[in-house]
């Protein structure tokens, strides 16, 4: 038994971000990359996703090139996804809120899809209004990657 490994075509590319929901994503500043997992549902080129305020959020609304990496076991092997986008913060106002609910609407689909975005190592103080931020990757470059068992 031998290993081979192939690049993804981009409907594969797609196809295994619609089936994940588990990634890591990458952000940048000063040239100091920052990487952290995160939950997300993708639809139509766009990973949406949530948080509470802190680094990652600061530091993509300084830069916003952000890069999302998503594996996936496949049969003896693996696959690996990564998404080159752009993050957009979807704010609760009148030009934001459609793509805020849309967000709410697709990753709340999963009983655990604030889990990661909404745990802090320390309490944090309540505020008048929600600190709940959702925000969107938008896709410019998908690449991939299979690793398979051949006979």
């Amino acid at each position: 038994m031998s290993l081979g490994l192939r690049e993804y075509t981009q409907a594969e590319c797609r196809s295994a971000l619609e089936e994940a929901r588990f990634g890591h994503l990458a952000c940048c500043k000063d040239s100091q990359p920052y990487v952290v997992p995160i939950y997300f549902s993708y639809e139509n080129g766009v990973a949406y996703c949530f948080s509470m305020p802190g680094r990652k959020l600061e530091w993509m609304r300084e830069n916003d090139k952000v890069c999302l990496q998503v594996d996936q076991r496949v049969g003896g092997g693996w696959a690996s996804v990564i998404v080159e986008g752009k993050f957009e913060e979807f704010p609760d106002t009148d030009v934001g809120r459609s793509e805020r609910l849309h967000a709410w609407e697709l990753l709340q689909k999963h009983s655990d899809w604030w889990e990661v975005g909404s745990l802090k190592p320390k309490e944090l103080p309540v505020l008048a209004e929600s600190p709940h931020v959702f925000f969107g990757i938008f896709v410019h470059a998908l690449s991939g990657r299979v690793v398979f068992r051949s006979d």
